[in-house]
């Protein structure tokens, strides 16, 4: 299986309450390949509910929500770092449970963003790095992707493999 979070499969799950479909996800799940399309969100899974205030990394990347040197904080100023450290452990044990060694994750996202993240403002700046279940999922040796990077050979290959 592949870890897909659960947005770009077009489940309601985002802080607006609603999906962030990926058309080449969407096709591959209607192509009959949605068996290997395994959706979470983190941030639901960690206890959030659906709509939720936007939330943002303050202070560093998901790295330094895992050691401790940064947090979560919602646009209303509410710490919801136990929440996304919650959802990305819960994310991580579904990925040993199930083998699953690849994941296509939401760009951006403080939970899921593999290669840039928001800065923290709430003013639509992006820094590099990793939000928190990707973050965790790196440690683990899972290997990542955002939806950005996804094009059908990558996820013709990714299927194949999973396939296998």
């Amino acid at each position: 299986m592949i870890l897909v979070s659960a947005c770009l499969l077009n489940y309601p799950v985002r802080y607006k309450g609603d999906g962030n479909p990926c058309q080449l996800l969407l096709d591959a799940a209607a192509q009959g390949f949605g068996a290997q399309l395994l959706p979470f969100c983190p941030e639901v899974s960690g206890g959030l509910p659906t709509p939720r205030p936007p939330a943002e990394i303050k202070n560093g990347t998901g790295k330094n929500v895992l050691d401790g040197t940064a947090a979560v904080v919602n646009s209303e100023g509410k710490d919801v770092t136990a929440n996304f450290f919650a959802g990305a452990k819960n994310c991580a044990e579904l990925c040993a449970r199930k083998h699953i060694t690849a994941a296509i994750l939401k760009q951006r996202s403080p939970s899921c963003g593999s290669k840039a993240i928001y800065d923290g403002t709430f003013s639509g700046v992006t820094i590099a790095g990793q939000g928190v279940t990707a973050a965790l999922l790196a440690k683990q040796n899972i290997t990542i992707y955002g939806e950005d990077d996804l094009t059908a050979e990558l996820l013709a290959k990714l299927l194949a493999e999973d396939a296998k």
